[in-house]
């Protein structure tokens, strides 16, 4: 397989790489345009003259650049949807609201090396929205995709993929410790393997799939990594990372997501604008072996379809319908005056009944870190320190 090279590099910008393409009457997804590169992926692609939806988890800030992006290019058909890549319901919601052809979907939205959290559903945060997320609104755009002819999804991925593979065995960290910057490789990981396979899915439906690293670029990205950590990092890295700008950043995005120079090209890992040569061990560029591995790549597939598939059947199972006032005050109303509970203490309720140990991976329940005596009084202990 040969090598993709293009005149482009770490230095070029979204202008030089989109210059002279037209891209009027194509319909574009930019998901977090609202902040980082996102912003300059999509001025730019609004600047050839596309139709741009910005995907944002805070249609606020997507509606001011969506206003900025107007008075900057002219191109009035710029539109902001909400969007939260963790929430399943949000995701679906988005989907259910988009009609007709999408020519291009940039999966740019991520979070990076954040402290441990989750969603409702018990899935490790960094990798329900870096992934399972995209993973969820890609797959559900499939036939508007399809529709298209010769659509072009784009995965930002990153350099730390080369920080961990996917950890089939244990990917939302509930028996291994937590590390933030593993967590964070294994979803880029996870990016690139998406590509892998939905290129083998999708090649006869004319999508293309191409992931890539943007580079550094100090967004709020960085949001959770001070700042003598990313100069720690950039310590080790030996001097291989130089900060680019935002537009250099959303740079090689733009050129898979509209360049002839890759026209028909999928499944595969960008960085500088180019195809990345196979990383070797100890050094901080170029793409692991495993992120490109095809039976990685199924099997992420299978454990990520499973996964919506669990959750949408125990939402629908739970029946998450709204409750009335009344409803809803009705435990807290038991609990202050029933005989039912007389002398009754330190318990957890929900319907009107004690709950039941939480199943990791399920949205009911108690969890066990919540009923922890030696948590209870070293939150008390701190709380009354700080009156």
């Amino acid at each position: 397989m040969t090598r993709i090279t293009t005149p482009f590099g770490a230095e070029s910008t979204t202008a030089d790489v989109i210059d002279g393409i037209d891209l009027t009457g194509r319909r574009v997804i930019v998901t977090g345009g609202a902040s980082g590169i996102g912003v300059e992926t999509a001025r730019a692609l609004a600047g050839a003259g596309a139709e741009v939806t910005i995907a944002a988890r805070n249609p606020e800030a997507g509606d001011r650049v969506a206003a900025d992006i107007i008075a900057s290019t002219g191109n009035k058909q710029i539109f902001v949807a909400q969007l939260d890549l963790a929430d399943l319901a949000s995701v679906a919601a988005f989907v259910a609201g988009w009609d007709g052809p999408l020519h291009i979907l940039v999966n740019n939205a991520g979070m990076m090396a954040s402290p441990e959290m989750r969603t409702s559903a018990g899935w490790e945060l960094q990798f329900a929205t870096n992934h399972v997320g995209h993973f969820a609104l890609a797959t559900g755009l499939h036939d508007a995709l399809a529709l298209a002819g010769g659509a072009r999804v784009v995965a930002v991925s990153s350099l730390a993929h080369l920080r961990s593979p996917v950890v089939f065995e244990d990917i939302h960290f509930r028996d291994r410790a937590y590390e933030p910057w593993s967590a964070y490789g294994q979803s880029k990981t996870a990016n690139v393997l998406f590509a892998v396979e939905a290129t083998k899915r999708w090649a006869g439906d004319g999508i293309t799939v191409n992931a890539l690293h943007p580079g550094g670029i100090q967004t709020n990205l960085q949001r959770y990594v001070p700042a003598e950590e990313i100069a720690r990092l950039r310590a080790n890295y030996r001097g291989t990372i130089s900060w680019k700008t935002t537009e250099q950043g959303a740079a090689t995005s733009v050129l898979l997501a509209t360049s002839p120079l890759v026209e028909g090209i999928s499944g595969r890992y960008f960085e500088d604008c180019n195809e990345a040569l196979p990383n070797v061990p100890g050094e901080n560029t170029g793409v692991a072996a495993y992120a490109l591995d095809p039976e990685a790549a199924a099997r992420l597939w299978q454990v990520s379809a499973e996964e919506l598939a669990q959750l949408r059947a125990r939402m629908s199972a739970a029946a998450f319908t709204w409750k009335t006032p009344e409803q809803g005050a009705a435990t807290s109303v038991l609990l202050a005056t029933s005989p039912l509970v007389e002398g009754i203490g330190g318990r957890y309720f929900e319907d009107c009944n004690e709950a039941l140990p939480n199943v990791p991976g399920e949205a009911t329940g108690v969890a066990a870190y919540a009923l922890d005596p030696e948590a209870a009084a070293r939150l008390w202990q701190i709380s009354a320190a700080m009156i």
